[in-house]
Parts: C-alpha cells; structure tokens; sequence
C-alpha cells in the first residue's frame, strides 16, 4: 500500500535517507557498514544483496535466462538484453533535457551533459588540466610519458592517438591485438 501512498516511515539514522520497507532499510544499511552476507561458494567473493550473488553466480554457470524475443539472443542480465533491444528498435530512452539528443544509455547521457555544462572532472596529476572525458585524459597523458601505443602496419610510424583520430596517416593502425581502419581521409603515404 505504501507504494501507492508515498509513505516511507523508515529512516536511515546515519543519512536521514527515507524508505518505504524495513528491508530497504535494511540493504541500505549495508552501504554505511560495509556489511556483505551473501557468500559465492565458487569463488568466495561477497555481496551486500542476494540478488547481487545471485547474478554474480551467472558468471560461474554461464546460465543467461533473458532471451531477445527479436533475434533469440540469450543474456546472463536483463539490463544487457534492455540494451540490446534498442538495437533492433532504433530506441533512445535517456534524453537531453538541454537540446534534445537522445540516448541508449544513462552513462551515454551523463557523458554527453558535459557539453552543456563544461565540466571537466578528469584531471592530470603531472600539471593539473581537467578534461571533460577520461580518453581524453588518456591521451593527453602520453603528452607527458611520450608513449605511442598505435602503429601503422602501413609505414610502421608510431602514434599517442588511435586510428579514428586525424592526426594519424590514414594507414591501418594496430593496437595490441585490435585492429582499427582510419576513416578515408585520403592521407598521402609517408614518405619512406
């Protein structure tokens, strides 16, 4: 009843946070004393709620319940298959409530509402610029290091920035073990 009411006659003594259950409260509590009961038996790694252990024991029988009903896609969570759902109807549920951009993610979101305000919450230790994205801060870090991770298998020219970044020579540049294409920019071949 009290879903309907609004009433939340339960109250967290240590942040005054209000709910409408004693066993809300009861999880809540959990934040503040770092209590976690629920014990995986494979692994022994521990979680505050049991449903957290009981989607955590997915990880340890590949059991995936949720099923697409478009394609047949199986998923060990049922916020996977929400997003992979938009993939079949094209749905942006999380709107900008500035200029109207739509998203499938709440993080897609968040990131995006950094434009608008021009915070920059990721900051270099070595000489203090913020940046809005932590790419960013990635990036501008090799400025300091000078490391130069992505190589053209091209012309074997090294590069701090991946192959979507136009500051590169157009060529296929390789990270690790992935593999990207530069957008055709029509770069010229280095001269060798």
């Amino acid at each position: 009843m009290r879903t309907h009411t609004g009433e939340k006659p339960y109250c967290c003594q240590e942040c005054g946070k209000k709910f409408s259950s004693g066993s809300d409260l009861t999880k809540h509590m959990r934040t503040h004393t770092g209590e976690k009961p629920f014990c995986c038996q494979v692994c022994g790694k521990q979680f505050s709620q049991s449903s957290h252990l009981t989607r955590h024991m997915r990880t340890h029988t590949e059991e995936k319940p949720f099923t697409c009903q478009e394609c047949g896609k199986k998923f060990s969570q049922s916020s996977s298959m929400i997003k992979h759902i938009q993939t079949h109807t094209g749905e942006a549920l999380f709107c900008c409530q500035k200029c109207g951009k739509r998203f499938s993610t709440v993080d897609h979101l968040t990131t995006h509402m950094r434009t608008h305000s021009g915070e920059k919450p990721y900051c270099c230790q070595d000489c203090g610029q913020n940046f809005s994205y932590p790419s960013s801060l990635t990036e501008h870090i090799r400025t300091h290091t000078g490391e130069k991770p992505f190589c053209c298998e091209e012309c074997e020219k090294l590069f701090p920035v991946s192959a979507a970044s136009p500051r590169t020579c157009g060529h296929i540049l390789e990270k690790k073990h992935i593999v990207s294409r530069c957008v055709e920019n029509n770069f010229p071949s280095p001269a060798t």
